[in-house]
Order: C-alpha cells, then sequence, then structure tokens
C-alpha cells in the first residue's frame, strides 16, 4: 500500500509536511521519503528505509536541515520514493500509490521511444514510480503526461509532483480507488491520503478529489486542471481494514462504517438463529477487528472484553517480515492473553477479514491453550474470492493461497471454482460446507462472514462508486 501529503505554502513547511507524512505510517513499513523545493536551495530529497524503524525516528534529524515552501512526503510499501528526475518537462520530485500490471508493456512504450534506459533492481524488477515518471515525460508537459500515464497504466496511479516552482499537482488515479483529499489553511494548502491528518494540520474546507481528477496547488490556493470523471470505483477495503479509524472517505468515517458492520453482523447471526447467549464475551482481533466486534457486541449486548492483548511497544508490525514463518512467529510473540477472560470462557470473536488464514488458526489455539471452551469466528469482510488487482495489497501470488479458494479445490476440485458465487453466500449448501469446512480445520466453534450487501451497507456509499473485485469479481 502506502500513502503521501503534500503543502504548497507562503512560509518554510517542513514540519508540517513531516507530521503529515507521518500520519500515513499505518499504510506501510518498508520506505519512507521527503522532497522539498526553497527558492534558495533548490530541490532536495532524502529516503529510508523504515522497516525497522518509524518514519519518525528516521527522520527527526533531516527535517530539521531541510526547508522549503513546497513539499512532499511519501510512507511506501513497495519502491524507494519520492524520486527526484530531471526530464522534458523540467525538474521535479513524484511519488505514487498503487500498481501497474503491464509493467512489461510500458518498459516497451518508454524504451521503444527513447533507447534510453531504466534503472533495474535485483531480479530485473523495475521501480513502479520510476516508470509512471518515464510515461510522463513521453509528454512535454506534466498535466498531459500525467493523464497519458493513467491512460497507459493497467492498475491504478495516485500521483504527487512537486515542480521546480514551488507548485505540486494531485493526480488521483482514474477510476478514484484509492483517495486523495485537499485542504486548505491560511498560509498553505495541502494535499492527503488520509483525511485525519488535514484535519490534525488545521486545513478546512476539506473535500475528496473526484476520479481522474487532476489539481495545481500553489501557495494557500488549488485550482482543478482536468475535471474529475464520472465513473468511480473506490476500494471497499479500505473502510474494512486499511483506512485510519478517523478518516472519512467519500463521506463515510471509517470508525462509524465499522460499528455499523458490525451490527449488521449481529442481525444477520440473529436471523439465522445464533445462540447468543452461549456467549461470554465478544472481542476483536487486535486491532482492526475491534471496531466491527464493538458493533457487534453492542447490538447483541454481549460484553465485549480483550481477552488477549497485543505488545505493539517493541514488535513490529506482524506483516512486515517478507517469510510467512517468521510473521506467524512476530504475531504469536505479540498476543498476551488474560486468562481470567479466557479460561472456561465462550468467546466471539470479530476480525476484519480472513485471507490466507495463517495466523488466525495461531490465535484460535492460543486460546485454547490458554483454556478457553469455545471461539466463535466472524469476518467483517465476505470472503475473499479473488485476488486484487488493482492495488498492491491483498494479492497473492496464487489465488490458491486465499483460504476459501484452497478450501474450494480442496472440497470439490476444479469444479467448485465455477461456483464461487454460491460458496459466498452462507445460504446455500456449497456456502455452509465451505464454513463447516474452514471452521473445523481451524477449530472455530462457528464461523460466518459478513455478506456483501452488509458491507455495502454499512460504508453507505452507492454500491455502482465501489469496488468490490476481490470479494464477487466483478470489475
Amino acid at each position: 500500500m502506502g500513502g503521501f501529503f503534500g503543502i504548497t505554502s507562503k512560509k518554510d513547511c517542513m514540519l508540517d509536511v513531516y507530521f503529515g507524512t507521518d500520519y500515513h505510517s499505518h499504510l506501510g513499513t518498508r520506505r519512507g521519503g521527503l522532497a522539498a523545493y526553497d527558492k534558495e536551495v533548490g530541490m532536495q530529497r532524502e529516503i529510508h528505509n523504515i522497516e525497522n524503524a518509524p518514519f519518525r525516528t528516521k527522520f527527526e534529524n533531516i527535517v530539521e536541515k531541510m526547508k522549503g515552501t513546497a513539499a512532499i512526503g511519501c510512507i511506501s510499501d513497495m519502491d524507494p520514493q519520492p524520486l527526484l528526475l530531471r526530464s522534458v518537462c523540467g525538474t521535479y520530485a513524484i511519488c505514487t500509490i498503487g500498481i501497474i500490471n503491464n509493467v512489461d508493456e510500458i518498459i516497451n512504450i518508454v524504451l521503444g521511444d527513447s533507447h534510453g534506459h531504466l534503472e533495474a533492481h535485483t531480479s530485473g524488477r523495475i521501480n513502479q514510480t520510476e516508470l509512471c515518471a518515464a510515461l510522463i515525460s513521453e509528454k512535454d508537459d506534466l498535466i498531459e503526461g500525467i493523464k497519458y500515464a493513467q491512460e497507459k497504466i493497467d492498475g491504478t496511479a495516485n500521483i504527487l509532483v512537486l515542480k521546480d516552482d514551488g507548485s505540486i499537482i494531485a493526480a488521483r488515479d482514474r477510476m478514484g480507488r484509492l483517495p486523495i483529499l485537499v485542504g486548505r489553511g491560511e498560509y498553505s494548502c495541502a494535499a492527503s491520503f488520509e483525511s485525519f491528518a488535514l484535519q490534525k494540520m488545521g486545513y478546512t474546507d476539506i473535500r475528496d478529489l473526484g476520479p481522474g481528477e487532476i489539481i495545481e496547488m500553489k501557495e494557500n490556493d488549488y485550482k482543478t486542471v482536468v475535471e474529475p470523471g464520472k465513473e468511480m470505483k473506490m476500494c471497499a477495503f479500505l473502510w474494512s481494514y486499511y483506512g485510519y479509524p478517523t478518516t472519512t472517505y467519500e463521506g463515510s468515517n471509517v470508525e462509524m462504517m465499522r460499528y455499523k458492520n458490525g451490527e449488521i453482523m449481529a442481525k444477520n447471526d440473529a436471523e439465522k438463529g445464533f445462540d447468543i447467549d452461549s456467549v461470554d464475551y465478544v472481542g476483536g482481533v487486535p486491532d482492526s477487528g475491534i471496531p466491527h466486534a464493538i458493533g457487534y457486541a453492542n447490538a447483541t449486548k454481549v460484553p465485549y472484553a480483550r481477552a488477549f492483548i497485543k505488545y505493539t511497544p517493541t514488535w513490529a508490525r506482524s506483516f512486515m517480515p517478507t517469510n510467512q514463518e517468521e510473521r506467524n512467529r512476530v504475531a504469536k510473540m505479540k498476543q498476551i492473553p488474560v486468562v481470567e477472560l479466557i479460561k472456561d470462557k465462550s468467546l466471539l470473536f470479530v476480525d476484519d477479514s480472513i485471507v490466507r488464514g495463517t495466523q488466525l488458526k495461531g490465535t484460535v489455539n492460543f486460546l485454547y491453550d490458554n483454556g478457553a471452551k469455545a471461539v466463535h469466528m466472524r469476518s467483517a469482510c465476505p470472503p475473499i474470492m479473488y485476488a486484487c488487482k488493482y492495488l498492491n495489497f491483498s494479492r497473492n501470488r496464487s489465488e490458491m493461497d486465499l483460504l476459501c479458494r484452497r478450501v474450494i479445490r480442496d472440497l470439490e476440485g476444479a469444479e467448485g471454482q465455477k461456483h464461487l458465487d454460491e460458496y459466498a453466500d452462507a445460504n446455500t449448501e456449497r456456502g455452509k460446507k465451505m464454513r463447516e469446512t474452514i471452521a473445523k480445520e481451524m477449530g472455530f466453534e462457528t464461523l460466518d462472514f459478513q455478506t456483501l450487501e452488509g458491507v455495502i451497507e454499512a460504508i453507505g456509499v452507492e454500491p455502482c462508486k465501489l469496488c468490490t473485485y476481490c470479494w464477487n469479481g466483478k470489475e
């Protein structure tokens, strides 16, 4: 994933960009970077590895050395950025969020036209932000170049460009799968992935850019240079998992969505006749499952309890290591039980989603090892049936890495892959069998998933404006 933040101002803005970028640290764990423009110093750029130390500690001294009335910052889970480039479009810094699926096609376009070169990483992989910049340089103007790049890229590209005249261009991807918000302050203007970062920095008149909209910011004002398109497919998974609780996308707050989502799951369980009176406590799988579970507990009147706590002061996030075995080990080491809330208790846990299921099995074993009588599991998302091809999260080398797809294969072989809609529906025989099989394999007393209709209702955005590909395969 990743996130970015940028400011143009009438005065030095480095400290604000530093804090604004840091507020996106939940979106990535690999690289962090800052770029700035100052009339006297010119363009500056710093990039650091943040895998073993947070952005804030890596840049707290650097931000004192950099200066500028315009700056951008980026948290990246992929390539080092922002990049500082000189091209036919001038000197500029650029950062991107998204994914390019047609890398080879783009490379052929770029190298075929220029007979130049691109920096290759290990195994020949190319920095995708550099690829995007190379496409932009196919045109003589940055705006036209950005439009061209977004037309040619199969995938998603949110783009932030810092120019050497102190202005910033912010471009939301054509389908609006990821957000960009813009806000004004007394002395400055800012663009951000997360709305709360703008609010914390004192910006007002905050609004979402439309899909494909491109704006240019200068000092404390901005103008739209490319009007938004009419069609939008924003990633629904942002509300369920990746979005920070305090942020708001398209008028729908993340935390409030998660409460509502839990309430709807509780209603679904009641309609199916689930014996909620047999449950002693409702809990959330930390951290993103917690608000969904609070909504569920509030609706059922069953006490909410934290039966185990994640020890986060020194442990890195469990999804950071690239090795699955190491991720599982880190996740296990972080779980600290409250035995009094587990021993001889029937517990219902809500997780934000179930993707591969590798860590979840360890969690249920951990609960039984500490004396749990029964563990019921609910997923705040529908069954994930398709690997995302629009963003660089919840992506897998094979769709058989997905727990639901693997179980369907084991149950019915190739024939099962023709009936994914049935398996997703808990009211069909196939749907019931998949849930029973996963529950038995994982050790759950019962298992169920939120419905697609339920998660859309909780988000509160028109269904036609949401991307739900990972759940139903519809583009």
